[in-house]
């Protein structure tokens, strides 16, 4: 596991990936980021035979079955408990994460996915609808463990130049879970009525892998030094993770920051919110993460079946056509993976937002449309491959990573708890809200969409900064100097502060440094 040492005439050195950081970056993810995306896509094709085995349970246990709307809200409480479970999984990875490290919390809460597996795979067994929802409401909890634990071990884990593309290996695993669920619900695989338990159960199978494997590798050196205080440890992991480079740069920029959170604690959610000298990290990651899911990427992927059916696909072939999108989604990550460290976070996040907005706005058009122009049917299935790879180019992923990138160490679990929290809120509301919305607006509700997606595009281009190949203290330092910059323009002249008020960020230090220019946002 040789590694080659760059030093460009900057003098600053460039790390090669090594066979360490890829190992881990595809064990988290496959055996949790993974899960997520097969998780969401699961329930779609045995929805039949589970709402079946429900009412034959009920006829059964009381003799008479269930109505059509119990039996419909039953299944709706089972595909959205999966968000509830999320959704406190993502309040306690700050606790967990503190405790037990970053590889430590995703080792330790594979035995969440363990026991729902098990829930699961002998429900029918035991005849007990519980036992699947209870079982659904646990991969949420560790679903929404992962979702933020996974980018933050792996920014951590990453030399700068290459944490663009580590911290985008999770959304290509998403997107590869999503595809894999639909392949194995095919009929000809486990999409028979008498496969559904193990359908759901084989989520095992990927975790089992990853617990046999990852705990050889060591913890994020970051919590090591930082965190632990142990130096010895923190020299082990870097030299395991960057074999022969010369360390000493990256101990020394871990030991900066680890000065100038000396008398600093980790923050609980309360105390980051109440920081005003990150109000502008805290904004971001408030504002991608909720733009992320009320970008109608979940309605999309729930109602493609629907759409391809409109647009005349014989009913036998959606399920594979379905499943072709799927193809999309890892290619279009694959894309994000290998050029976010060339063109950059902001370019991915504001061309795929643009991209879902032009595409849900086109959505509107085609089924305004399709009534008199029989082709437009098959523009809303080039719109519904736009939005979903759009997204995964993206917003799939990016948020997660730039969510580590702005804070600092004492900062950065209360930030993944406000990300993802809103994130499994904004998730569930748009399960709920989407129906009556496209009862209510019709055609016109891809428009919504639109304009939460141009709007977040915006935002991202006037606040956020790029922060491709910087330390963390440097990204740090970058919102410093905007909020020097805005407090000495208070001074000066208060009309020139409301013209730059759209260009400034919350620092997380206040220190003598000279603005410089060139780190500007346009």
């Amino acid at each position: 596991m040789a590694e080659e040492v760059l030093i460009p005439p900057s003098g600053k050195i460039t790390s090669h990936l090594t066979a360490s950081l890829l190992a881990v970056a595809f064990l988290t993810s496959f055996g949790s980021s993974m899960l997520y995306g097969y998780n969401l896509a699961v329930v779609n094709s045995p929805a039949v035979y589970i709402k079946d085995f429900y009412n034959k349970t009920v006829v059964r246990r009381n003799g008479t079955g269930l109505s059509e709307e119990t039996l419909t809200l039953m299944y709706s409480l089972t595909v959205s408990v999966f968000a509830v479970g999320g959704l406190l999984g993502s309040l306690i990875v700050g606790m967990l994460v503190t405790r037990y490290g970053r590889k430590g919390t995703v080792v330790n809460t594979t035995v969440l996915v363990f026991i729902a597996a098990l829930l699961m795979g002998f429900s029918r067994i035991c005849g007990s609808p519980e036992m699947i929802i209870i079982g659904r409401f646990i991969t949420g909890i560790h679903s929404g463990i992962s979702l933020s634990v996974v980018p933050m071990y792996l920014g951590e884990i990453a030399p700068k130049n290459l944490r663009g593309f580590l911290g985008l290996v999770p959304s290509i695993f998403i997107g590869t879970g999503v595809f894999v669920a639909q392949i194995l619900g095919l009929h000809e695989l486990l999409g028979k009525e008498e496969h559904w338990p193990l359908f759901l159960s084989v989520i095992a199978v990927p975790t089992f892998i990853q617990l046999m494997l990852l705990p050889w590798f060591p913890e994020s050196p970051r919590y090591l030094l930082i965190e632990k205080h142990n130096i010895h440890a923190t020299i082990r992991a870097l030299k395991w993770y960057r074999a022969k480079c010369n360390i000493q740069a990256e101990i020394e920029e871990m030991q900066e920051e680890q000065r100038s959170l000396f008398s600093v604690e980790t923050l609980s959610v309360w105390k980051l919110m109440l920081d005003d000298t990150v109000r502008w990290q805290v904004l971001s990651v408030v504002v991608i993460n909720i733009g992320m899911q009320l970008s109608g990427i979940d309605a999309i992927w729930f109602y493609t079946n629907s759409i391809f059916e409109n647009a005349g696909i014989p009913a036998p072939e959606i399920q594979y056509t379905t499943a072709g999108t799927g193809i999309i989604e890892i290619i279009a990550g694959l894309i994000g993976c290998f050029t976010i460290e060339k063109l950059g976070r902001r370019p991915l996040m504001i061309g795929g937002f643009a991209m879902m907005g032009i595409c849900s706005t086109g959505i509107t058009l085609a089924l305004i449309l399709q009534a008199h122009l029989s082709f437009m049917r098959y523009i809303s299935v080039c719109c519904v491959v736009g939005i979903i790879a759009g997204f995964c180019i993206g917003p799939a992923g990016v948020p997660f990573l730039v969510t580590a990138e702005l804070f600092k160490q004492s900062h950065r679990p209360a930030a993944y708890i406000i990300g993802g929290s809103l994130n499994w809120l904004s998730n569930f509301t748009v399960g709920f809200v989407f129906p009556f919305l496209q009862m209510s607006a019709g055609a016109y509700c891809y428009l919504v969409f639109a304009t939460i997606c141009a709007s977040v595009a915006v935002y991202v281009y006037i606040v956020i900064p790029e922060t491709k190949n910087k330390t963390f203290m440097e990204i740090s330092q970058m919102f410093s100097k905007k909020e020097a910059v805005l407090e000495t323009q208070s001074l000066i002249h208060v009309d020139q502060l409301k013209l730059r008020k759209l260009n400034g960020y919350g620092g997380l230090e206040h220190a003598s440094v000279e603005f410089d220019s060139s780190l500007s946002v346009p």
